[in-house]
Order: C-alpha cells, then structure tokens, then sequence
C-alpha cells in the first residue's frame, strides 16, 4: 500500500500540501480534484516518491504518468511503450503489445510521436504505463488533450483496470469524468483535503472548492465574490 500520512511541503516558498492524509485503495479508481494551485499533482508526486520525505516505491510496481508528458523527438509509439519494461530490465513484446491495444494506438505503432495529435500523444503515454503492468498507476490529467469519447474511453479502461484489483488514483478537472467513472473523489483546495468519499455525495464540496453553486435549473453557476 502507498500513501502520505501528516504529509506537509513548501515549493518556492508557498506551503503546497498541509498536513494531508491519503491512501488509495486497491480496487478502487480514486478521483482528484480542485482548482489550480490545490496541491494535487504535488500529492501524486509525494505518492510516486519523487518529493523530499517521501519514500521511493518500486517502479515495477508503481507507475506514474506527469501531466503534459511526452517523449524524445523521432521515436515511435512502439519505443514509448516499451520504455514501460524499463524498470523490469527486459523487452517482453507481450505487454507491450497488449498495452498497445489497450490504449488504443497498435495502429499507430510505427509512427512517430512527434506527427501525431495531441489526443494520440496521450494515448501513447498511457500504453507505457500499461506496458509496465504495474499494481499502482497514478496519473495526472490522462484526459487532456483527448475529445469526448476517447476521454469516457480512457476513463471506461481505468475503471475496469481498478476493478480487476488495481490502485488507480487520477487528477481530474472534468469532475463528469469523476462522477461517472470514480468510485471516490478527494477534493483538495488550498493544499488541504476538503472532502473524501463516495463522488456524487462529495459534488457539492467540488463545486464550493471551484467556486461555483448551482441554480435552480441544476447547472453550475459563478457564485458571487
């Protein structure tokens, strides 16, 4: 099991995480969400081990994709995902190309990164991650850049690669994405966790940590300053 307990640190002189908290589950796809500058990538970094005072987990165990990654200039979707065996010291062709599949890009293997969209940029980081069968996946935004039905589509292989027993834990902005696919959402605002639980019951703490309430048609609205 990884997590933080009592976890507090300061990034150029402003205190990013306060005292937190926080131990995903195996099994469970847990959501994080809040405005800019909450403190959630910061705490899915103290969970990968790259911050000081955190422990380093083991990399063929624990999987970590930063937001906006992306890979060297020239290489192919193939070489991206096979960069995912690394940690186990070998290049098994069976995971890589059963991670190809399961993020939608074995068509696109031979390509090179630096020619594709966004979307499929995305989507090749993804399959390095699968690619390194790991027990723990923690990834931030791995929706950006992709529209609608390939979003629910990532969001649909998530869920199901935490059903099947793993410790999924993603950094949201689309809080439908949390609310349809999530088994828990963690609200964080001001480098503190505002909220921990079931998704729709945590919505009204999401919206109040984005400053937004609800009108009488249901829609999220501006709350006043």
């Amino acid at each position: 099991m990884i997590g933080v307990r009592d976890f507090s640190i300061e990034l150029g002189g402003r205190r990013v995480l306060d005292h937190v908290d926080f131990s995903p589950l195996p099994g469970r796809l847990t959501a994080l969400a809040g405005p800019n500058g909450a403190g959630k990538s910061t705490l899915l970094k103290a969970l990968c081990g790259i911050l000081p005072g955190t422990g380093k987990p083991d990399p063929r165990r624990v999987a970590y994709l930063a937001q906006g990654a992306r890979a060297a200039w020239g290489m192919t979707v193939e070489e991206i995902a096979f960069l995912g065996r690394i940690p186990h010291g070998d290049r098994a062709p069976e995971p890589v190309a059963r991670a190809l599949a399961l993020a939608g890009v074995s068509t696109l293997a031979g390509q090179r990164i630096d020619r594709l969209s966004g979307g499929e940029v995305r989507r090749a980081m993804l399959a390095r991650v699968f690619a390194t069968e790991p027990e723990v996946l923690l990834l931030d935004e791995p929706t950006a850049d992709l529209d609608p039905k390939a979003a629910f589509s990532i969001m649909r292989l998530l869920g199901e690669t935490a059903a099947a027993g793993r410790t999924v834990v993603v950094v949201l902005h689309a809080i439908e994405l949390a609310l349809r696919y999530a088994d828990r959402l963690v609200v964080l605002d001001r480098g503190g966790i505002t909220a921990d639980g079931a998704p729709l019951a945590m919505l009204p703490a999401a919206a109040a940590a984005f400053g937004l309430g609800f009108g009488q048609d249901g829609l999220p609205h501006l709350l006043p300053d």
